[in-house]
């Protein structure tokens, strides 16, 4: 089957299936020109003064908070990028019925900017942002549009709602995206290598067999999948 007759059989997936979960990596919104972090040209194969997997961490948050904000500002602000027609094409999949969920691996908040309202965040979002002393809730602008820590009212330092390294994910939506990829009729897996646990280990959950993978690259799931395609997830969902 070639490249055409896939997509043609993708749509044609889409179409008859009414419980659609997709599950969703870096590789969704570089289209939007967000860098991804594991690509030859990511954030991880960058020169920092620390390695960007070491700034991205808990212990390196608490202990060096000012360099953990220089980078953060830098490479990791969404709001001045706009969704793709992969974002905009899963919510209007969702306003027709057909897409349950949306789970992803992202932190951007394009989703919900492309109009999805059932978005699992794995690893939290950008947009979501708490002072650690007394809880109370930030905006994204109350953190990219300031310079240094920010600090709440209270004094408290306030942290970005992201999941670090070295910390855990988030049990209420790993259950909510574990039910919904569980209950779909047919499961997307679109712009990621897989290579990111456990998040990756979440699709196992799924138990139908319409299993769709869109990535570039060969992933290790390929051999499982029913129906694989190795394009850009625009060139694939712009035919919905």
């Amino acid at each position: 089957m070639n490249d055409n007759d896939k997509i043609l059989e993708f749509k044609n997936l889409v179409e008859n299936s009414k419980a659609i979960v997709f599950f969703g990596g870096a590789g969704v919104s570089t289209e939007s020109g967000i860098p991804d972090f594991r690509s030859k040209d990511g954030l991880y194969n960058q020169k920092y003064d620390y390695p960007p997997e070491e700034i991205l961490s808990r212990s390196f948050f608490m202990a060096k908070t000012d360099e953990f904000y220089k980078f953060y500002r830098d490479k990791l602000n969404s709001l001045k990028y706009e969704p793709n027609v992969t974002h905009y094409k899963l919510a209007e999949l969702e306003q027709r019925g057909k897409l349950k969920a949306v789970v992803t691996q992202n932190i951007d908040g394009l989703h919900q900017k492309a109009g999805s309202k059932v978005v699992h965040e794995l690893h939290g979002s950008v947009l979501r942002n708490y002072c650690m002393r007394c809880k109370k809730f930030y905006g994204a602008a109350d953190v990219f549009n300031t310079e240094g820590v920010p600090h709440c009212k209270c004094g408290g330092i306030i942290k970005p709602d992201v999941v670090l390294y070295e910390e855990p994910l988030d049990d209420k939506v790993v259950r909510a995206a574990i039910k919904a990829i569980s209950e779909a009729d047919l499961l997307i897996i679109g712009g990621t290598s897989l290579s990111v646990y456990p998040a990756s280990s979440y699709i196992h959950y799924y138990n139908g067999d319409k299993k769709v993978l869109i990535n570039k690259s060969a992933t290790p799931f390929d051999n499982r999948a029913d129906l694989v395609i190795h394009k850009g997830l625009g060139e694939v969902f712009g035919v919905l």
